[in-house]
């Protein structure tokens, strides 16, 4: 199961879980200035709120994965003692309306767009991706064309040898 990726770059640390990008609680606590226990108490008062397209609940596999990649500390060496909550961007703005803090409003525009520059980076790589192909298949289109111009072209290259001449004299 291998279907959690981390991107980090300089924003806050998102990643693809089950097939979504998503932003987990300790970081979106980090960014709203508040404890991960406050927040996460904020989103269970307010569960109504949180539609699973909202929140995800990673499961002990994806915690495996996410412990294994260092995005959160091994339980029991101060790490979270439950698997912590994963909230896709549509959350991550409903976050900030259950936080009601000016600290909260003004860094939920951070947080999205956060997610529309990762939008944008994986628009642009897949430009390129979709360029380089072309240019693949322009070049075997061509090397196609080389190749058929070298067979037609070698027999001509090929230096046929002289016949032998009789050598002059007698022979002992």
């Amino acid at each position: 199961m291998k279907d959690i990726c981390v991107q980090k770059k300089d924003g806050p640390r998102i990643l693809v879980i089950r097939g979504q990008k998503v932003i987990l609680d300790q970081d979106l606590a980090r960014i709203y200035e508040v404890t991960t226990s406050a927040l996460n108490q904020a989103v269970r008062r307010n569960a109504k709120r949180f539609p699973d397209r909202f929140l995800l609940i990673v499961t002990r596999q994806e915690l495996r994965l996410l412990i294994s990649q260092n995005v959160i500390s091994k339980i029991g060496r101060g790490g979270a003692t439950k698997p912590p909550m994963a909230f896709t961007e549509h959350g991550a703005l409903m976050v900030a309306s259950v936080l009601n803090s000016a600290r909260a409003i003004s860094m939920s525009i951070y947080v999205i767009e956060a997610f529309i520059k990762q939008r944008e980076e994986l628009a642009t790589s897949e430009a390129i991706l979709k360029r380089l192909a072309e240019i693949d298949r322009s070049l075997m289109v061509h090397d196609e064309a080389l190749q058929d111009l070298y067979d037609k072209l070698l027999p001509l290259l090929q230096v046929e040898p002289e016949p032998k001449q009789r050598a002059i004299g007698f022979g002992v």
